[in-house]
C-alpha cells in the first residue's frame, strides 16, 4: 500500500485554512497545477472526495475533516521531532547513555552532572551501573555513549580509553579500633573485613595488594556497593578498602580514613566510540574532563 506523502497532507491543510487551492499554492510555494495534483492523489489514496468545491470558497467535506484534523497533529509532531533532533545536534539537547561502576556513580558523576545543568540543562544523563566490561561491551554495541572504566584495559577495536583520574585506596575502618598510621597488609590481614566482590577491578587491586606480603585474607562479606560497604564499616562489622576522592565527603565518624603502605591507587579512564562525538555527547565527555584535575597523580 502506497504511503501518504507528508508534502499532500500540508497542501489539504494549506487549502483547509485558506479556503483556496490559489492561496494554498502561494503559502506553500507552489505552481497551482501542483497544488491540485496532490488533492488528486490524496483523494485517490482515501478513495472519495477530501474538498467541497463551491464558488470562491473550498471547505473539507466529512472525510476532508477527519483527514485535516489528524494531519494536523501528525504535522505538528513532525516540526516538534525535527526540531528536537536539531537541538540535539546542535547540542542544546538530547540523551546520553553513560555507564559506571557504583563507586563513580557516588561521587564522581554527581559532580559531572551538576557541572552539566548548570550549562546544558536540557542534556539527559541516563546513566546504567555496570561493571568495566559490560560497559565496553555495551560501547562497541552502540548502546553506550561515555563509560567510565578501571584501567589498565586491553584496546578496544573501535572505541577510545584515555586515562582520567588516579584516586588513592585508603582503609576504612571503624574508629574504634586501635590503627597504626598507615595500615599493611599484615595488620589488615588479621581483622575481619568487607571486600569488593570478585567481578570488579578494586577486587583484584585489593587481592595484589595483600599478596605484597603474602596474605590472601577471606572477608566477612563481599559486596559492590561502596555506600553499604562503608555503613557496614561504621557499624563496626569490618574493614575496608575503598578510593578516596579529593573534595569527596568524609566518612561517618565512626569511621576512620588510614593511607596504605604500600600505597594502593584507583586508576579510571574514559571510554568512548573513536572519532567526533555528537555534540551533546561531547558536552558530557567536557563535564567528565573537568574533574580530571581533581585525582591525584
Amino acid at each position: 500500500m502506497r504511503e501518504i506523502s507528508l508534502d499532500r497532507l500540508r497542501t489539504l491543510v494549506a487549502i483547509a485554512d485558506h479556503g483556496s487551492f490559489a492561496a494554498a499554492a502561494r503559502l506553500l510555494h507552489l505552481a497551482p497545477p501542483t497544488v491540485s495534483l496532490h488533492i488528486a492523489e490524496l483523494e485517490r489514496r482515501i478513495g472519495t472526495a477530501l474538498l467541497s468545491r463551491r464558488r470562491g470558497n473550498v471547505r473539507p467535506s466529512a472525510a476532508g475533516e477527519m483527514l485535516v484534523e489528524r494531519a494536523r497533529r501528525l504535522l505538528s509532531e513532525v516540526e516538534s521531532t525535527l526540531d528536537d533532533v536539531s537541538r540535539q545536534v546542535q547540542g542544546l539537547a538530547g540523551r546520553v547513555r553513560l555507564g559506571a561502576s557504583t563507586g563513580a556513580i557516588a561521587h564522581l558523576l554527581p559532580q559531572a552532572v551538576e557541572r552539566l545543568r548548570k550549562h546544558h540543562p536540557d542534556i539527559e544523563v541516563q546513566i546504567a551501573v555496570l561493571t568495566s566490561q559490560e560497559t565496553l561491551a555495551r560501547l562497541a554495541q552502540g548502546k553506550l555513549d561515555v563509560g567510565l572504566v578501571a584501567l589498565p584495559q586491553a584496546p578496544v577495536a573501535g572505541l577510545s580509553i584515555r586515562p582520567w583520574r588516579r584516586d588513592p585506596v585508603m582503609a576504612f575502618l571503624p574508629s574504634a579500633w586501635r590503627a597504626p598510621a598507615r595500615v599493611t597488609p599484615a595488620w589488615l590481614a588479621l581483622r575481619p573485613l568487607i571486600l569488593n566482590d570478585a567481578s570488579t577491578r578494586l577486587s583484584r587491586l585489593t587481592s595484589e595488594w595483600f599478596a605484597v606480603g603474602g596474605y590472601r585474607p577471606a572477608p566477612r562479606i563481599e559486596l559492590n556497593y561502596n555506600d553499604a560497604i562503608k555503613s557496614l564499616v561504621a557499624a563496626g562489622y569490618g574493614a575496608a578498602l575503598l578510593p578516596h576522592e579529593a573534595g569527596a565527603q568524609q566518612p561517618d565518624t565512626r569511621v576512620a580514613l588510614r593511607p596504605l603502605r604500600p600505597a594502593l591507587w584507583r586508576e579510571l579512564g574514559i571510554a568512548h566510540r573513536a572519532g567526533p562525538a555528537e555534540r551533546a555527547t561531547q558536552h558530557v565527555l567536557d563535564a567528565l574532563w573537568e574533574l580530571k584535575g581533581r585525582g591525584e597523580g
